[in-house]
């Protein structure tokens, strides 16, 4: 029996036929209600805090901190219900929260503002994690980082963040405190949280004990008389609203990670000797994004099986610090010695990705060039459904049945296998 399965790339879909065991693991499909009730009911009833209303009525300044196109947070749905009150501000900046990431293009900040790009276009900062000299000290972080943020953050007081949350492959989950740090974090300090991606304790759906989450958490203790409000969202897997709560940072990042829970963690039956992991888009922008889609892949692999990584890679590597890294070193070992040796931004990148090397074939379809490919240890591959025929031959040619696990949105799914 041939199963017709349609695969996402870019913003279409690639048929793929399959004729051998499988399961689709996809976020769950949740009800949803109406978008724009869901909105205004949060708004109506912060947890933990006063209306939004009272919040800019008491701000004399009031910076919005806003995610970059690399998520799918509905940034302009929430803007836009927001706008009444932003529009007649004394004072109001916006900062995108870009970390490590390059700034947004014009098409970019349209996906980001919408409609209210044009109005607002000379009140939005985008953050330069390398430019020193916008940088604030707060401390040190309880692992060591040292924490310097955009001066923009302390000298306003009053800030609105709008996040989304979802699991994320080392942070735990996306969202809440994770805007600030790293969001508006320096370079440096961005390194060295993401240092800590190493321990084993860096994984989805970790929070305690999590030395990436804890440096993030040590940043809003820092920041504990900041006044913040907090609007934090949780999409469907095609980027509908499911969820949103307001108020506190703290508790309104808890309760949206209990709903993202219900969407993105799904049970898996069986691992599979063939794991297709999608990373949809925005998230295909690059190679260093696409990455986290292997992450939650191999979560459903089993060890010498094969994942393919299907990813446009629009804007192509990336960040190219872990590509450098996996050209300069012939061995697994070779790649964590250099790690030892000195930790730069994106190596945990490829530690990541040989750990998974060590135990299985490394695949993927991809717009990205044959040798940037192979250098990152993937085997390159163009014609979909080719790719994955030729996995189940390799794995029959093994003596064993072939079995696949599909993850249409990888980036996004937490297969919980039974």
């Amino acid at each position: 029996m041939i199963i017709l399965i349609k695969i996402p790339y870019d913003q279409e879909h690639i048929d793929l036929d399959v004729t051998i065991p499988h399961e689709i693991i996809t976020p769950t499909h949740v009800k949803v209600d109406n978008e724009s009730e869901i909105i205004v009911q949060a708004l109506e009833e912060p947890v933990g805090m006063e209306s939004f209303a009272s919040f800019t009525s008491k701000s004399d300044k009031l910076l919005v901190l806003v995610n970059d196109a690399t998520r799918p947070t509905p940034t302009s749905k929430v803007l836009r219900a927001l706008y009444p009150l932003l529009k007649d501000h004394p004072d109001v900046k916006f900062l995108i929260a870009t970390g490590a990431h390059r700034g947004p293009t014009d098409d970019e900040l349209r996906y980001i503002f919408g409609e209210l790009l044009d109005e607002f276009r000379n009140i939005i900062h985008v953050h330069d994690a390398r430019k020193d000299e916008d940088m604030v000290y707060l401390g040190e972080s309880s692992n060591g980082t040292e924490m310097y943020l955009n001066r923009l953050v302390t000298e306003t007081k009053n800030i609105l963040v709008i996040g989304s949350v979802e699991p994320h492959y080392f942070a735990g989950y996306t969202g809440g405190r994770k805007s600030f740090l790293p969001g508006v974090a320096a370079y440096k300090t961005i390194e060295m949280n993401h240092m800590h991606a190493l321990s084993d304790k860096a994984s989805p759906l970790a929070l305690e004990g999590n030395p990436v989450a804890e440096d993030m958490e040590d940043a809003m203790k820092v920041l504990k008389d900041l006044r913040i409000f907090s609007i934090q969202t949780v999409l469907t897997a095609d980027h509908g609203l499911y969820a949103m709560v307001a108020g506190d940072l703290k508790l309104s990042f808890e309760l949206a990670v209990k709903k993202a829970n219900e969407v993105f963690c799904t049970p898996c039956r069986q691992r599979g000797n063939i794991v297709l992991t999608v990373a949809p888009y925005p998230m295909d922008i690059d190679l260093y994004q696409s990455q986290k889609a292997l992450e939650n892949g191999k979560l459903a692999l089993e060890q010498g099986g094969i994942i393919i990584l299907v990813s446009k890679c629009r804007d192509g590597v990336g960040d190219d610090t872990f590509l450098k890294l996996l050209c300069c070193a012939q061995t697994p070992e070779d790649v964590m010695q250099k790690i030892a040796e000195g930790y730069k931004l994106g190596y945990h990148k490829a530690a990541k990705m040989v750990q998974i090397g060590m135990h299985a074939q490394m695949w993927a379809v991809s717009d990205l060039d044959t040798d940037t490919l192979k250098m990152a240890r993937l085997k390159p591959h163009t014609d979909l459904q080719e790719t994955f025929d030729m996995a189940i031959a390799t794995i029959r040619a093994k003596g064993k049945e072939p079995y696949a696990v599909i993850l249409p949105q990888g980036s996004l799914t937490v297969p919980l296998v039974k």
